[in-house]
């Protein structure tokens, strides 16, 4: 499992969520090896709302097709920067046992 963390503001939360399905989600899904793909969020009563993508890959080699050789980066899409308050720059992938 392949998860990435950002933060946007809680009144971009719609706007946001729309973006990702066209971009993020639509990457992982149509990446051969990619089994299932979400964001969550959840606000944090300050006026910003943590996001984060989770995706269920086939093996860590099917994520080099999604991430290129370095699967460790977080991906980007170019309206990002309109988005995102914080970002993590690095993903974590977690073998799935169950």
């Amino acid at each position: 499992m392949r998860t990435w963390t950002g933060v946007i503001r809680t009144t971009d939360r719609d706007a946001y969520r729309e973006y990702i399905v066209e971009t993020g989600l639509s990457g992982y899904k149509s990446t051969a090896g990619n089994i299932d793909a979400w964001m969550v969020y959840r606000d944090r009563g300050d006026g910003t709302t943590e996001v984060v993508t989770l995706s269920l890959w086939e093996s860590r080699g099917a994520i080099v097709g999604f991430a290129g050789r370095d699967i460790d980066r977080a991906v980007f899409y170019p309206e990002d920067d309109r988005y995102l308050i914080d970002r993590d720059l690095f993903v974590r992938h977690y073998d799935v046992v169950a």
